[in-house]
């Protein structure tokens, strides 16, 4: 199926979602990497507020290749960070700034998964190698916030349109693409290759 969404995502919305589904993903969205994960779960164990309402909201895990033109920041390229790096923080993030859609590439954990089960999320991919074309989802940069982590690892705020082509990779049944896949994989190998090949 294919959908076009809008944020602030509804629960309703995305636990209708299901692996291999399709979606274009419109309003305001956030990047975030690592360091950006780690002051947003810091500022809150703190009391502090963040800079902006993520309730709702997609976070991209992405290090955008941006410019400024005549005073205003335009993203060049946007290409996914690989997901996997974000893992010991995603679960957290998620239950406490309700974010509803997290898109990277490469696949998340067990502790993701059942987190988008429980919170009501989803976890998406974007196609590794299309950095211009996510860019071109990117209407503007709304604001750009931690600039002192650097470029790619500050968060930015960023008004998307028909942003994807995104695959639910995990959906908020818990059921997870990656996990399947290799379970499937791993069965083939010690069905079908090790014997042929006389590896126990």
């Amino acid at each position: 199926m294919e959908y076009h969404l809008n944020t602030p995502l509804k629960e309703k919305d995305v636990r209708k979602l299901r692996i291999g589904d399709i979606v274009y993903l419109s309003g305001l969205m956030i990047t975030a990497r690592d360091a950006a994960h780690n002051r947003v779960l810091k500022l809150l164990a703190s009391g502090e507020k963040l800079p902006l309402d993520l309730n709702g909201l997609a976070v991209y895990h992405c290090g955008p290749v941006v410019r400024k033109l005549n005073g205003e920041w335009e993203i060049v390229a946007a290409g996914p960070t690989t997901s996997a790096r974000m893992e010991s923080y995603e679960a957290e993030f998620m239950e406490k700034t309700g974010v509803r859609m997290i898109i990277g590439k490469g696949g998340m954990g067990s502790r993701t998964a059942e987190a988008c089960k429980r919170l009501g999320a989803v976890y998406t991919i974007f196609t590794g190698g299309a950095a211009v074309l996510a860019a071109r989802g990117m209407k503007r940069v709304v604001d750009v916030k931690w600039l002192d982590l650097g470029v790619p690892e500050a968060m930015w705020i960023i008004e998307a349109e028909n942003f994807g082509p995104l695959m639910v990779a995990i959906d908020s049944t818990g059921a997870n693409f990656y996990a399947d896949l290799k379970r499937r994989v791993d069965k083939n190998l010690m069905e079908k290759v090790y014997p042929k090949i006389g590896f126990k």
